[in-house]
Parts: structure tokens; C-alpha cells; sequence
């Protein structure tokens, strides 16, 4: 694997890593408890874990055709800079349209521990295959940017992370 993927995929391990093993101290009660309506720890976590699920296949899919793919360049890395200011702000926003429709409600820790790991093994997969002169190619879909390329990809699946910490925190120490 390319050795910035590799940075990039390692820290998204150790942040789910981290993540998990906190949340498996939390009771049940705790683990699908819910603020004023919001979401609980469960529905966010299965959120980060969905929405990377459905990102990579989408990669999937588009890798297959990735030698017609353009590059990125200046105006992707200036849509990042938003992207990731806008998930550094406390602002809220939807989840894309259908998104929620398929989260699972009612996921156990332990499950969701299971399917995230198989999914970033899935990841880690993925990025293996990637080739250096692939690394630029547009083949991640973001919902309110657009097109960008595999590391501005794992860029934003840590910065969607960083977003919902605070959410997670509060929860964790409301309990």
C-alpha cells in the first residue's frame, strides 16, 4: 500500500480502535441512550461506519473505470479545505437523503465492533490495490463537494469522525 494511505488508514484504525474501546465500557442503556431527541452513541457510530461503507463502494464501482477518471487538483484540494472546515465548526448538518433509512437502529456493541473491523479490512483491501499513479484519480463521491480522490477520501472519513466526537463525548459524559 502506498505509504501515505497507509499513514492515513492507520490513524482512522486507531481512532476506531480508541473509540470502540471506550464505548464498550458503557452499559447498554448508556450505549443507546438519546439527548433531547438526538442521536444516541449506537446511531452515530453506525452512521460513521455506513457512510464509509457505502463510500467505499462507491470506490469500488469507480475504480473499475479508473483509467478514464480525471485528476484532482487545486479546486478539489480547496473544496477539502471547506470540507473539513465545515467539520470542524459546530454547525449541524443532514445526513444525506436515504442514509438514515439504512443505519441500523439496534446495533450491540459488539456487532458493530465486528461489522466496522470487517468493513475497514474491506478498506485496507481496497487501498492495497490502489496504484501510485492512481492516487489523484476522482473516485470518491462526496455528497456536498463532489468528486475527490482516495487520500482526500480517508481525509474526510477522519474529519466526519472528528465531527461526531464532541456528539459522542457529551453522550458519554451525560451518562
Amino acid at each position: 500500500m502506498n505509504s501515505r494511505l497507509a499513514q492515513l488508514f492507520n490513524r482512522l484504525e486507531e481512532d476506531r480502535n480508541s473509540l470502540v474501546e471506550q464505548v464498550e465500557k458503557l452499559t447498554l442503556e448508556q450505549y443507546h441512550q438519546s439527548l433531547n431527541g438526538k442521536w444516541s452513541i449506537q446511531q452515530i457510530l453506525s452512521h460513521l461506519m455506513i457512510s464509509e461503507r457505502l463510500s467505499l463502494q462507491y470506490m469500488t464501482k469507480k475504480v473499475q473505470g479508473i483509467d478514464h477518471a480525471g485528476n484532482t487538483g487545486l479546486k478539489e484540494e480547496l473544496k477539502m479545505i471547506g470540507l473539513k472546515l465545515s467539520q470542524r465548526l459546530p454547525f449541524k448538518f443532514k445526513a444525506p437523503k436515504g442514509l438514515n433509512e439504512i443505519t441500523p437502529a439496534n446495533l450491540s456493541v459488539q456487532h458493530l465492533k465486528s461489522q466496522w473491523a470487517q468493513d475497514r479490512q474491506h478498506l485496507k483491501k481496497f487501498l492495497e490495490q490502489i496504484q501510485e499513479d492512481q492516487l489523484k484519480k476522482k473516485i470518491y463521491r462526496h455528497v456536498r463537494v463532489g468528486l475527490l480522490n482516495v487520500q482526500q477520501a480517508l481525509i474526510f472519513f477522519r474529519e466526519h469522525y472528528i465531527h461526531h466526537l464532541p456528539q459522542i463525548k457529551k453522550l458519554m459524559t451525560n451518562n
